[in-house]
């Protein structure tokens, strides 16, 4: 006869399961993620703090100074009743949309030119590593550059058009490299679907590849803008510190005349009273109010072309 106790007792040894024992790596790797983690939630903290506070301070002493007739008079130094910045925000928009107009078609046309019929070789190479160094170049390299060429040997002047020549400059090469990369994150599917059904290469470019990457162009563009309203160095040299009120569009673009970031440098400047430098603060209130406004058109913008 056999033994039940006995029985039982080795099933239940063979139940019983082995402690796990968390190795030494184990430990130190989950110690270092730990930190790793702190670290990050820190370094984010910070950030996100320093941002807030200064936006919010620049905003505070701004905000209450924004009233109507500072937004539409016009500007002078010696009254203090007139200290609007319409003539500067006037001159932003010309700056702004002139630059663009010359800019945006000649990055877009050499991005297209470098991805979709340039041989990918060593003079493609040369092109894309020049661009990057552009775009990392100080402006105020850009300010003496256009200078020397447009103010004196074009003997434009200190002018609008001088500073829209110059900044055209400053941007392309973040509008080339920007629309490159949405170009090339086209699927190559789509371009030799549409040319293996008989379809022209400019018409698979300009139809179906150039609308795929239309999302990435558009952010080239509004980062182009968000460069050209918050320059001021480069502008010094070129565009000069009229705050005369526009007479005309033509007469205007070849006059002096100061943006908004130039006119928040000046007053800072010059802020020998408590008034100015309220008027820096307003000023330095609208350009961020305004690039704000900007960026969430971008945004819209992209969902529309993107849902499109």
């Amino acid at each position: 006869m056999f033994d039940n106790t006995s029985v039982v007792s080795v099933d239940k040894n063979q139940n019983i399961q082995p402690k796990k024992h968390q190795s030494l790596y184990q430990k130190k790797k989950h110690t270092f993620d730990i930190v790793l983690r702190i670290i990050i939630y820190t370094a984010t903290a910070v950030t996100l703090i320093t941002l807030v506070g200064i936006i919010g301070y620049i905003l505070w002493n701004g905000i209450p100074h924004i009233t109507w007739s500072f937004l539409s008079s016009p500007y002078s130094e010696t009254r203090d009743s007139m200290k609007g910045i319409l003539p500067m925000i006037i001159n932003t928009l010309y700056i702004v949309v002139i630059t663009l107009l010359i800019s945006a078609p000649i990055g877009i046309s050499s991005a297209i030119y470098l991805t979709q019929y340039a041989k990918q070789g060593k003079l493609v190479r040369v092109i894309r590593f020049t661009t990057e160094v552009l775009s990392g170049i100080p402006s105020i390299l850009f300010g003496l550059f256009g200078y020397t060429v447009f103010c004196i040997l074009f003997r434009l002047q200190t002018s609008i058009l001088a500073g829209c020549l110059t900044m055209a400059l400053c941007v392309l090469p973040t509008i080339i490299r920007t629309t490159e990369e949405s170009l090339l994150a086209v699927p190559g599917s789509y371009k030799e679907g549409a040319m293996a059904l008989g379809a022209g290469k400019f018409r698979v470019i300009i139809g179906i590849v150039l609308p795929c990457a239309m999302p990435g162009v558009l952010t080239a563009v509004i980062l182009a803008m968000g460069r050209i309203v918050g320059e001021s160095a480069a502008l010094l040299f070129t565009s000069g510190l009229s705050y005369n009120m526009p007479n005309g569009f033509f007469s205007q673009i070849m006059s002096s005349g100061r943006t908004l970031t130039l006119h928040l440098y000046q007053t800072a400047r010059e802020a020998a009273s408590p008034n100015a430098l309220n008027v820096a603060f307003a000023t330095a209130s609208v350009l961020l109010i305004l690039i704000f406004v900007l960026n969430r058109l971008a945004s819209l913008l992209s969902k529309i072309l993107k849902k499109g």
